[in-house]
């Protein structure tokens, strides 16, 4: 069970490489947040390739 979606996305070459450290920096920063599922997809055309993480979460109970 998850009560939210976090979608990060990215198509240039210079952001694909980063996308794992935003991701990590995002997770970092919502400590209040168990990440329960993720999604990775990857998809191109002729000139454009695209990178996408999907995070499904809950808040932590207290």
């Amino acid at each position: 069970m998850f009560t939210g979606v976090k979608v990060f996305s990215a198509t240039k070459a210079r952001e694909r490489e980063d996308l794992g450290e935003h991701v990590t920096r995002w997770i970092r920063s919502n400590v209040q947040l168990d990440v329960v599922d993720r999604v990775v997809v990857q998809s191109s055309d002729n000139e454009f390739h695209c990178l996408t993480v999907v995070l499904f979460y809950r808040h932590k109970e207290q």
